[in-house]
């Protein structure tokens, strides 16, 4: 490449072997990382949220490897380029070369398309003259043969994107007129109609008497690591859409799952049916899993308290939105009289043929408080836990099939006389990470259910042996004191 000849712009001292050889070294180890981390990155997780992110991911690598191939191949001209800079060494003569049997004049090896030799080259413009100087590697830039030559300054706007032509005009002024170096970007098409993306790099070259004798500038082609760019930013926007798209998702998830739960949560309430009523909502370990869990306690015009715990599959807008519209059902059945089994094969009925199909599981009882009876029923999901001085245990569940998977299913139901004193526990997913083993560390804190004043003591207990679980969706229990 030719260098700028003014003596304002002497040549720098040549860098050390050692140092470049080190920096080369270094390169190519961070190259290898960076490469690691790329492969890590290759899981087929396709259709999964993790998906933007992990293309995101490969776009910033693709980006670093760009940039460090681009350093490594400098670094390597550098070190290439130190034995002739040596002091006391020239170049060889033809008869040297000849000796050594090289012929001469004979074609530099060709690097290859992808080496950065063929994405870099130089150019000179003589003002005198009007002679251009193009380097092959610019021609090869500009799909241009070498018998061709270079482009003059005033055949170049013609090659450029008309939306760059400004660009170029505006750093030829700026250097010829003003004396400015070059230092920008634009868009060439060639002669095969590929689009390359070029930088160019400059500055004038002053004559004796301080006028601008010529331009010389680096052009470099761009096009790859641009398009890299590209793909890093449209992903990186992609997952910050995502991530927002998740974030509003899950606020409105928490808004309608908060306002459908009764908003006695977490606290004692009397029900004024000779019931004490309590509740807890355990998020899953993601925060963003807001589930399908419900719990009510609702007072009945005869009298009596509706209880009921379910879940429904699913997590966000879709699963809460659903949950909602079967605790509406619930509510809406048990107001008018119907009873837990019915009330059940109804609800069936409503999933299996609701526009959004879920499955479900379900626990809806009856609490008459003149004769302190429980009838209830169950679909496919955990009995009742009873505890009755200092001991528990699970009620024996009626039959019964998880909502929305058998059309016409029916559902049986049991009745159960409770005394002043006893405490129901019914709850809602896994409570554990196991929930094989809910029902049983449950029972185990019949001990402590004894000696707590209350409901909301009662729910405390829970929440300590609970809160820490990591657990795949969220749960929640509801507690009621026979009065």
């Amino acid at each position: 490449m030719p260098s700028p000849r003014s003596a304002d712009h002497p040549a720098a001292p040549s860098p050390q072997r050692g140092t470049v050889d080190a920096l080369i070294t270094q390169t190519r180890r961070l190259r290898g990382g960076i490469a690691a981390v790329r492969r890590d990155t290759t899981a087929d997780l396709s259709g999964t949220a993790d998906e933007t992110r992990l293309r995101w991911q490969r776009a910033l690598c693709d980006l670093a490897v760009h940039h460090l191939d681009d350093l490594g191949q400098h670094l390597d001209q550098l070190r290439e380029g130190l034995p002739s800079e040596e002091p006391g060494k020239e170049e060889p003569t033809k008869a040297e070369e000849a000796a050594a049997g090289q012929k001469p004049d004979a074609p530099k090896q060709d690097p290859g398309p992808g080496s950065l030799l063929n994405r870099v080259g130089s150019a000179e413009w003589n003002l005198l003259t009007d002679e251009v100087t193009w380097s092959d590697e610019l021609c090869q830039i500009f799909g241009r043969g070498r018998d061709e030559g270079g482009l003059s300054l005033d055949e170049l706007p013609s090659w450029v994107v008309a939306d760059d032509q400004p660009v170029l005009t505006a750093m030829v002024t700026d250097c010829l007129v003003d004396g400015k170096p070059i230092d920008g970007e634009f868009r060439v098409v060639r002669p095969d109609d590929a689009v390359r993306t070029v930088h160019m790099a400059g500055e004038p070259v002053l004559d004796t008497d301080g006028s601008t004798a010529s331009m010389w500038a680096v052009l470099r082609d761009v096009s790859e690591l641009r398009r890299s760019e590209r793909a890093m930013r449209e992903s990186r926007d992609s997952l910050q859409r995502q991530r927002q798209l998740a974030r509003t998702e899950r606020r409105m998830a928490i808004e309608l799952h908060e306002a459908v739960l009764p908003p006695w949560r977490g606290s004692g309430r009397p029900a004024g049916t000779g019931l004490d009523v309590a509740s807890h909502y355990f998020p899953s370990a993601n925060s963003a899993l807001i589930g399908g869990d419900w719990y009510d306690a609702l007072e009945l015009p005869d009298g009596g308290t509706l209880l009921s715990v379910g879940d429904l599959t699913g997590h966000g807008v879709a699963a809460t939105s659903g949950m909602a519209m079967v605790l509406g059902a619930v509510r809406g059945m048990a107001v008018a009289g119907i009873e837990p089994g019915p009330l059940m094969g109804r609800l069936n009925q409503l999933l299996d043929v609701s526009s959004q199909p879920a499955l479900g599981s379900a626990v809806c009882g009856r609490y008459d408080p003149a004769g302190r009876t429980l009838v209830w029923s169950q679909a496919g999901h955990p009995a009742p836990l009873l505890f009755r001085d200092g001991t528990g245990r699970a009620l024996r569940p009626p039959a019964g099939v998880l909502l929305g998977g058998t059309t016409g299913a029916t559902y049986a139901q049991a009745e159960e006389r409770l005394e002043p004193g006893d405490l129901l526990l019914l709850h809602a997913g896994g409570l554990a990470e196991d929930p094989a083993v809910t029902a049983e560390r449950l029972l185990a804190l019949a001990p402590r259910f004894a000696a707590a004043r209350g409901t909301q003591e009662c729910v405390r207990v829970v929440a300590e042996e609970f809160d820490d679980e990591r657990r795949e969706g969220d749960a929640c229990v509801l507690l009621a004191m026979i009065g």
